[in-house]
């Protein structure tokens, strides 16, 4: 009976070539709203002063939490195999890139 309720609760997820590739991304601009929150990930590139969001997640609150915590939890496995990750201070960014400002 357990093994049929664990083979019930499998999810089939199928990655496709052009996602497997992956976006590169060194910005990440996140607002919310009252039902979802929006992360845009963006590439700025050196010297250039115009930059395009590459992907646009859009999630519940709910899953925002749950990435939130596996985000935690991820990187204190990395760091504990890796050594800490440093945060290194980097130009100061404007905060509103032209973007829509995060509403509660």
């Amino acid at each position: 009976m357990a093994d049929q309720q664990r083979t019930d609760k499998q999810i089939n997820i199928e990655l496709g070539e052009e996602v497997a590739d992956g976006v590169y991304s060194n910005l990440a601009i996140i607002t919310h709203s009252h039902t979802e929150f929006v992360v845009d990930f963006i590439r700025l590139m050196p010297g250039v002063p115009k930059a395009k969001v590459k992907s646009r997640v859009i999630l519940t609150p709910q899953h925002a939490k749950r990435l939130m915590k596996a985000l935690k939890d991820n990187i204190s496995k990395f760091e504990s195999v890796h050594g800490p990750i440093k945060d290194i201070e980097g130009p100061g960014l404007p905060m509103n890139l032209g973007g829509p400002t995060a509403q509660a």
